[in-house]
């Protein structure tokens, strides 16, 4: 017998001919990402995944990084910047 504690069936579907298993009934909609895990059982997981950028990626790994990044939001929410004027001096000239 399977296990759903945490979940709740929301129905019965059958594989097509090319083995695709219509999953709108759970709510997935068009270009959603999941990973798949299947148990010893044959019970599939489905778990909704995002994509992040390569260079984005480092905030998510590292919880300094992300402890930074969230005070420095917070303080910009606050008010509590300073400006320090305009760097545009030190751009090179195949940037402007």
């Amino acid at each position: 017998m399977n296990d759903y504690t945490g979940f709740k069936p929301v129905g019965e579907v059958t594989a097509d001919d090319r083995a695709r298993i219509p999953a709108g009934k759970a709510g997935v909609r068009r270009d959603d990402r999941y990973a798949v895990a299947v148990n010893e059982d044959g019970s599939i997981l489905l778990t909704p995944l995002v994509s992040v950028a390569k260079r984005e990626l480092l905030v998510w790994e590292d919880e300094m990084v992300r402890n930074s990044l969230a005070r420095g939001l917070a303080q910009s929410a606050a008010g509590e910047t300073v400006d320090l004027g305009d760097f545009s001096e030190y751009l090179e000239e195949d940037e402007e």
